[in-house]
């Protein structure tokens, strides 16, 4: 097992972002609403935001987290693989694996590419390491509810 990382010098080094221009308003617009309720939330999505490369959405390269798309990662401090798939808030559903963006982990992963190894701080504060392993579109049966 390896142990939680505490050193705020590893969430200096952040890798590449790409966001779709389709996204980036919507984004945007949550963060802005949310700055006076959830601070903690909302700066780190502006931060993340104005560092990102932003790119049509038709040109969005396929292995690039994004709203929609599903993404499996490596949490390196439980050594352990998860996937979840990316949504806004109100097509959140833990149960289901749709992630909320508007949730520490979402801020991380949106903008990523497979392959990006990046350090992000939980609610807890405590910091762990992620590596981007896989990003996958959506199957057509995963956007309709049944």
């Amino acid at each position: 097992m390896r142990a939680i990382l505490t050193s705020p010098r590893l969430l200096r080094r952040r890798p590449r972002l790409t966001i779709s221009d389709q996204d980036l308003a919507r984004l945007e617009a949550m963060a802005v609403n949310k700055l006076s309720r959830d601070p903690a939330l909302a700066n780190p999505l502006l931060e993340e935001l104005g560092r990102a490369r932003i790119v049509p959405a038709h040109k969005l390269p396929r292995r690039v987290v994004a709203i929609g798309r599903s993404v499996t990662y490596l949490d390196e401090t439980a050594d352990r693989e998860r996937t979840l798939t990316l949504v806004f808030p109100e097509d959140a559903d833990i149960a289901s694996g749709r992630v909320s963006v508007m949730t520490p982990i979402g801020v991380a992963l949106i903008g990523l590419s497979e392959g990006a190894r990046f350090h992000w701080e939980t609610r807890a504060r405590a910091i762990r390491g992620l590596t981007v392993l896989r990003v996958a579109e959506p199957c057509l049966t995963e956007l309709v509810d049944v």
